[in-house]
């Protein structure tokens, strides 16, 4: 069963809790597919969605806000498009934070290929649990 729903990122749907970001990092599960990794914690949030989402790039790999801010950007854009994969496959609410991890710009495509790759390892690994 195919559900329709709107491709898109409100603000209902990020990750800003300060509090939930730090419980995040401290209780959070890793998974990696290069160049990303997410850090993600079964937990009550208070949107009405299934997951909260956040995006990092670090400071350490890119000096210049505009390289940052283009990278989180494709990162948030590709996740947009695709998270109908974690919709579909999740029945308790979740948080998670996506981390760049390369030292270079990559392409959109490529981003792209690895963000579903990332998405569909997510979906094994919680219904593994």
């Amino acid at each position: 069963m195919f559900v329709l729903m709107k491709l898109t990122l409100g603000k209902e749907e990020r990750l800003k809790s300060r509090k939930l970001i730090e419980r995040l990092y401290t209780e959070g599960k890793t998974i990696k597919k290069f160049p990303l990794r997410m850090v993600f914690l079964q937990t009550e949030h208070t949107s009405n969605y299934p997951v909260q989402c956040g995006v990092s790039v670090p400071k350490r790999n890119f000096k210049k806000a505009v390289d940052r801010n283009r990278i989180k950007r494709l990162l948030r854009e590709s996740y947009r498009l695709q998270k109908q994969i974690v919709y579909s496959g999740v029945d308790v609410p979740y948080v998670f934070m996506i981390s760049y991890l390369a030292k270079e710009e990559w392409k959109y495509e490529d981003i792209a290929h690895k963000m579903d790759k990332l998405l569909k390892l997510f979906i094994e690994n919680i219904s593994e649990e």
